[in-house]
């Protein structure tokens, strides 16, 4: 048995939430000066490790950071029948599973290049940004999620904000009756690996309850994170209908009195979240494979403003920048302020004699593996652009249901490909 989940529990207790970084920084410095690793830390907040006098041909990459539902969440691990879960929040398998292998393998003396990158669950921000030369002529990611699968390629995806200010103060000259709804505990999921799954939305669920019973929209507040299917929300409204559930986890109550006047959204705001298509928008049914999707992931309500955020992704880059372009044309119809942020390109798939390597070491231990593309984002696709020197495959355990309060991971699936990480690090060596 290797050493990994032991160190997978003890940085779990390491505050690694996206946007904090000085906690997972420190523990990094203590460790690489306790196996004998230069440790280099840039302005974006990435670690990278090395030996003094590395002559490493092979570079070992995982994001440090973990999707928190609540911030500041550091996770309670319950092991049970053969997994690791946590108790009423997110493990952060993805990706500490995949800093524990590097830990493990930094403990052994690999002489690897060992980059630890920072807030990937918000936009692979430290990826974008990473500063450091790489010596290495290969990169090995551990942030794929199904063993047996060797990710060689994977969308590309940019992020769509929209502000909407068009609010107002009305007579509640026809009585209108004010009432507080709750969507909570839907199953969430990550918007890229199960947006083909048809788990329910829950900002498009409220919309339809909304907008079945002519409700005006005073305040709303949902989802979690960019790229997580939102799994809560809640609002207020006023109607003169009894709005009716539009899920068996909604609540609707109503709220005693009565406003002579009341600020509300402009009716806009509902009609676009109740007309958007959501989810898949193409699919490859010869490859098993979605190609381009969007998630309404975050709506958030302030003083002054309504924010709405989606996460669009596409296999192909056309085909994301015509996405991109019909999202912002349909919001800045429906009054919208719009901006993007966070791209990241498609990585295009390659077979090359690293990729072959990887795929011959992992058949002697899964003789059914196999060569893949996902449709979620990898930080892969930034560096095969930013280094195309390099070649670049990923791999990692059986992790299911990341980004919820359902992760978990296979304890026996850890292992096997710790057995197969170690065989390719000592062959590329």
């Amino acid at each position: 048995m290797s050493d990994v989940i032991e160190i997978f529990k003890e940085i779990t207790k390491v505050p690694r939430c996206s946007g904090e970084h000085q906690p997972f920084i420190t523990y990094i410095q203590n460790f690489a000066q306790q196996h004998g690793y230069v440790c280099l830390i840039d302005s974006s907040f990435n670690i990278l490790c090395k030996k003094e006098h590395s002559s490493a041909k092979l570079c070992l990459q995982n994001h440090y950071d973990i999707v928190c539902l609540i911030d500041g969440t550091i996770p309670e691990i319950i092991e049970e029948e053969g997994f690791l879960k946590a108790k009423n929040s997110t493990l952060g398998a993805d990706n500490g599973i995949g800093c524990a292998y590097m830990l493990s393998l930094m403990k052994q003396g690999f002489d690897c290049e060992y980059l630890f990158t920072s807030d990937e669950e918000i936009g692979l921000i430290g990826a974008n940004a990473v500063d450091f030369e790489l010596q290495a002529n290969y990169m090995l990611n551990i942030d794929s999620e199904e063993e047996g699968e060797i990710c060689i390629g994977c969308a590309g995806g940019v992020d769509i904000f929209a502000a909407f200010t068009n609010k107002r103060i009305i007579s509640n000259e026809n009585h209108l009756k004010l009432y507080e709804i709750q969507l909570n505990n839907l199953p969430g999921g990550h918007s890229g690996v199960n947006i083909d799954q048809e788990r329910p939305n829950a900002l498009k669920l409220m919309a339809k309850t909304i907008k079945e019973c002519g409700g005006k929209l005073l305040d709303i507040n949902g989802g979690e994170r960019i790229n997580s299917i939102p799994a809560n929300v809640k609002a207020i409204i006023a109607t003169n209908q009894i709005p009716i559930s539009s899920h068996e986890n909604m609540e609707i109550v109503k709220i005693e009195g009565e406003s002579e006047h009341l600020s509300v959204y402009h009716d806009n705001v509902i009609n676009f979240i109740y007309a958007f298509a959501n989810g898949v928008r193409g699919y490859d049914k010869e490859l098993h494979v979605v190609l381009t999707s969007i998630n309404m992931a975050i709506i958030k309500t302030s003083v002054d403003a309504l924010k709405i955020e989606l996460s669009a992704r596409s296999m192909d880059n056309d085909e994301l920048k015509r996405i991109k372009d019909e999202t912002i044309s349909m919001l800045e119809h429906y009054g919208f302020e719009v901006t993007t942020n966070g791209k990241y390109p498609a990585w295009k798939p390659q077979i090359n004699e690293f990729t072959e390597k990887v795929l011959e070491t992992y058949k002697k231990h899964v003789p059914a593996a196999s060569l893949e593309a996902i449709h979620a984002g990898l930080e892969c696709a930034l560096f095969q652009d930013k280094f195309p020197h390099i070649k670049v495959a990923s791999i990692g355990p059986n992790i299911f249901n990341p980004h919820s309060k359902a992760e978990r991971v296979e304890l026996k699936s850890v292992e096997n490909v710790y057995k197969i990480l170690l065989e390719i690090v000592e062959s590329v060596k």
